[in-house]
């Protein structure tokens, strides 16, 4: 899953900090939902299924 990860369109979450800090990006690929930290832009995204990402949005959000 890494062949394109820079084509990725990310987008910052709407539950990170206003100021720059505590930054999580998420891009919406064919295969599977890619995670990273905006910080530490050294360590590479993981991916999940898109059932497992609905599964983790709704736990989170308390739904």
């Amino acid at each position: 899953m890494s062949s394109g990860m820079s084509e990725l369109a990310w987008f910052k979450s709407s539950y990170s900090g206003t100021q720059g800090d505590d930054c999580v990006e998420v891009a919406i690929a064919e295969q599977a939902i890619q995670v990273r930290d905006s910080k530490d832009m050294t360590r590479p995204p993981f991916a999940m299924h898109r059932q497992g990402w609905e599964r983790f949005v709704r736990f989170a959000s308390g739904r």
